[in-house]
């Protein structure tokens, strides 16, 4: 049995830093465990423009405790009025890693979202050119799709025609949830590939559901059912470097998820690797942790792996029930991984 694992530093492919004082919260959390970040641009206002994306970045880097070796990675927010020669300016000058595509009011922060994918295909063609990755929140908003549904009908009715229309551009398929969402990007082009989270590798809906209402448990896209989470989980482990790690981790205050209309997200930034060596150890499959943690995010951006490395040993994390004012995922439970001091 091995008891100490060490891996080449990881990085995280999507992570809510918020702004503002959580943003001054939370951003040791996420800097603490990897060197690297896609950093989401669903702010209020949005970064829609290059000034917007190196202003946020010169506020993370401020919020980011000294000494921590941490580079955020700024993307860009499209919205229908999107500008092809503002999105290649953005990546030319180093300020936008990739582009974040939301469905207009998909999940928080989305309600300056695209409404229509063929309004930014200009866009879309020129990141294509330029080789400027697209993330995706993967889901149909119309109000006739259930919402356990809206991953799947969103791959039929948009995935597949932009994957056929732009065989030049990288695409995410950020935090998937549902066994579709895995065969697609399976048996997609190399120019597809897709973050999971730490959450939709441990729990299914009832966690939402079953002894009342667990608002904590609630983030976008939901949970699903067990079979779809056994479809996720066994892409997760599989070793295919078309799957790597992106919390989605999603701050918000505990007044505000314990609400009337409590907001989607799952705070799991701070004990983020010791969620997911979990699952790889549970699976027998501690050898293929380093690739999913730490290889094949890079590998598809086209960026250098990282020289430095983190050490998690088997041992007991009690996962506290608050984090400032947040709630954080596994709170009260105990993990079976810590990381090394």
């Amino acid at each position: 049995m091995t008891d100490r694992l060490t891996i080449r530093r990881p990085d995280d492919w999507h992570v809510h830093l918020r702004d503002g004082a959580m943003l001054d919260h939370v951003a040791q959390y996420t800097a603490r465990q990897f060197a690297r970040a896609i950093i989401m641009p669903n702010l209020s206002p949005p970064v829609t423009t290059a000034e917007e994306g190196a202003a946020y970045r010169d506020r993370i880097n401020a919020a980011v405790p000294a000494g921590l070796d941490f580079t955020p990675l700024i993307v860009a927010y499209l919205t229908d009025h999107s500008s092809p020669d503002e999105m290649a300016r953005g990546h030319d000058e180093g300020i936008f890693t990739a582009a974040k595509l939301y469905p207009a009011h998909a999940t928080t922060g989305s309600a300056h979202g695209v409404t229509d994918v063929a309004k930014i295909m200009p866009v879309l063609e020129r990141m294509a050119d330029i080789g400027m990755p697209l993330l995706i929140h993967g889901e149909v908003t119309d109000h006739d799709v259930d919402i356990f549904d809206r991953e799947a009908v969103f791959i039929e009715r948009t995935l597949k025609g932009l994957v056929r229309d732009l065989p030049g551009l990288r695409i995410v398929f950020e935090h998937i949830t549902t066994s579709e969402a895995v065969d697609f990007v399976t048996a997609a082009p190399a120019n597809v590939a897709a973050t999971i989270t730490p959450q939709h590798l441990h729990i299914n809906r009832n966690a939402m559901l079953v002894g009342g209402i667990r608002p904590h448990a609630y983030c976008l896209p939901v949970a699903k059912r067990e079979q779809h989470r056994l479809a996720v989980r066994a892409a997760a482990v599989s070793g295919s470097p078309k799957f790597f790690l992106g919390t989605d981790s999603a701050p918000h205050a505990v007044h505000t998820k314990e609400a009337a209309c409590g907001c989607a997200g799952i705070f799991n930034a701070p004990y983020a690797l010791e969620s997911y060596i979990q699952v790889f150890d549970e699976e027998g499959v501690l050898d293929r942790f380093e690739g999913f943690a730490s290889e094949h995010g890079p590998n598809f951006y086209g960026l250098p792996l990282n020289t430095g490395t983190v050490t998690l040993e088997r041992g007991e994390t009690l996962v506290p029930e608050r984090v400032g004012e947040v709630v954080p995922f596994h709170a009260g439970e105990t993990l079976g991984w810590r990381l090394a001091s």
